[in-house]
């Protein structure tokens, strides 16, 4: 097999950054939904001008920022306990519920396997105990050690060069199509979950594989020798 590790994108692709709504919900009854999509929206937004202005911050204060742009957005009050309450589900957020069952699959079959994600260190920690995916990875890999967030260069370097392999022989794995593009541009061999059926990004660049569920990375896997 031609793939021998694999990186896994964390939110969105093993943690569903959507589930923090439920919550969301409970806190400002009828506007659960509108804080996760604008949440989420605005998280991904300051990561990347950040990284453009070369003014990185970590990922949990990116977060954090994020929060009360949306809550403020919405016309939400957003209190000190509130805030600590969705701050606090964030860092323990659901995994998708085929994920666990897959990721012992791909372990079985030799490969070694990483997160690659903007989130720092205490965060992925937290999502993956939090799932009972303890032992599974070999490497939680934060663009924290690069100060830059993804899609830098730097930030999908650095599995290649943990692994010490050519990237070509490394599948990213991501949801965020945007994400699994720019992966594929940085030579990447590259699969997207698509887990709402949305639209491909018009950028160009197609990724190598795309399913709907994390299930699917096996099939994939399957066709390349």
């Amino acid at each position: 097999m031609s793939i021998q590790a694999i990186a896994f994108d964390a939110y969105g692709t093993l943690f569903d950054v959507y589930s923090i709504g439920e919550l969301g919900e409970k806190i400002f009854p009828g506007n659960g939904l509108a804080l996760a999509g604008l949440w989420r929206d605005k998280q991904i937004e300051y990561t990347r001008l950040r990284t453009m202005c070369s003014m990185y911050k970590p990922f949990w204060e990116v977060t954090q920022d994020a929060l009360v742009y949306a809550c403020n957005k919405l016309r939400l009050q957003l209190s000190l306990d509130a805030q600590n309450a969705l701050m606090g589900q964030y860092a323990r957020l659901q995994a998708f519920p085929e994920n666990l069952a897959v990721l012992k699959q791909l372990r079985e079959r030799g490969l070694k396997l990483a997160i690659l994600s903007n989130g720092n260190q205490h965060m992925l920690q937290s999502a993956v105990d939090a799932a009972d995916m303890q032992g599974i990875f070999h490497h939680l890999l934060s663009v924290d050690a690069v100060k830059k967030f993804k899609t830098a260069p730097e930030a999908y370097q650095m599995a290649p060069d943990m692994f010490d392999l050519p990237v070509k022989n490394i599948l990213f794995v991501s949801s965020n199509c945007w994400d699994a593009c720019c992966a594929t541009w940085f030579g990447y061999t590259t699969f997207w979950v698509n887990r709402n059926d949305a639209p491909l990004e018009e950028l160009g660049v197609v990724p190598h594989g795309q399913g709907k569920s994390l299930t699917d990375v096996i099939q994939f896997l399957d066709t390349q020798v």
